[in-house]
């Protein structure tokens, strides 16, 4: 077998730091989704960036917090989870927002874990370079096992090449873990419920979002190559429910449409989106629609 360097690489930091923005961004197409909303993220995603070279298995993580709820304490277990037999941590902090508390409490995550770090200062194009510079010299006086400070944009690209760069010179040589076709291990259903709640994110209100559920109960392909495709959405309040349908069923309709054309894209194929509104009172603090209906179990063993 042909040895390669090759490895994990779990980025770990706060929520809406961009985490999730640099995977896209290196990948140069949309494998995980965005919002500016914090705790975007629910789950851990392998995305896997592969050369003749190289391949690195990114992993996106929800970003670290003290949970409010129990989806809340999944979320975190998952991140914290992905700091454990993975090659390098990318500890990411938001330059505009800089070391705040919940820094120093991922800190002792990152510390305890022993596992080599890169630091990632991200949104480098929103401060001047003094501001930069004073988070590089925190980071390096309170990280332990630091190998190296990247400073980055995931909305200009800079930096990125150098991160790319750093992380290749500190994975070990091994085998290729992925098929060079492979670009994010999880199922189809999770990727289209992912693009479906991005949208359901984008559109609504504010208290909608971190309420919201996206489980897709079909995938078919039809006879002339259309994807049906059906997925239930599940809010914790009827008011919820009303507001992603919004007057006339124009917000259902909106997201539906956004949706589907991301799913085409990822599909190469015309789809058929079929989405029903439905009230789970509290589903956030219920442990058995968490694991078995948001489909957690995978990440949490």
């Amino acid at each position: 077998m042909q040895l390669i360097k090759s490895g994990f690489a779990s980025f770990v930091g706060k929520p809406n730091v961009g985490k999730s923005s640099i995977i896209n961004a290196i990948m140069k197409k949309k494998v995980v989704i965005v919002s500016e909303k914090p705790q975007t993220t629910r789950n851990r995603i392998n995305v896997i960036y592969t050369t003749d070279d190289f391949q690195i298995v990114f992993v996106d993580t929800p970003g670290i917090h003290k949970p409010l709820h129990r989806l809340g304490e999944y979320m975190v277990k998952a991140a914290v989870q992905a700091l454990k037999n993975v090659d390098l941590l990318l500890f990411t902090v938001d330059a505009k927002e800089g070391f705040e508390t919940p820094e120093e409490y991922i800190i002792e995550y990152v510390n305890q874990s022993k596992t080599p770090v890169i630091g990632v200062i991200n949104k480098i194009d929103l401060v001047d370079r003094e501001r930069i510079d004073s988070i590089e010299e925190i980071m390096r006086k309170k990280v332990e096992n630091l190998k190296e400070v990247v400073k980055t944009s995931a909305v200009t690209g800079e930096g990125l090449d150098k991160l790319l760069e750093v992380i290749v010179e500190n994975l070990p040589e091994g085998p290729q873990f992925y098929p060079e076709d492979i670009v994010v291990d999880r199922p189809l259903s999770f990727i289209v419920s992912e693009l479906i709640r991005e949208k359901i994110f984008h559109f609504t209100y504010e208290e909608v979002p971190h309420s919201v559920a996206v489980i897709v109960e079909e995938i078919k392909e039809r006879e002339n190559g259309v994807f049906y495709i059906r997925a239930n959405i599940y809010v914790e309040r009827e008011s919820q429910k009303g507001i992603i349908i919004g007057q006339k069923g124009q917000m259902i309709k909106k997201i539906g449409e956004s949706a589907r054309k991301d799913i085409e894209y990822f599909l190469e194929s015309k789809v058929y989106l079929d989405l029903f509104v439905k009230v789970k009172k509290d589903w956030r603090n219920k442990d058995f629609i968490i694991l078995n209906e948001i489909g957690m179990r995978d990440d949490l063993e």
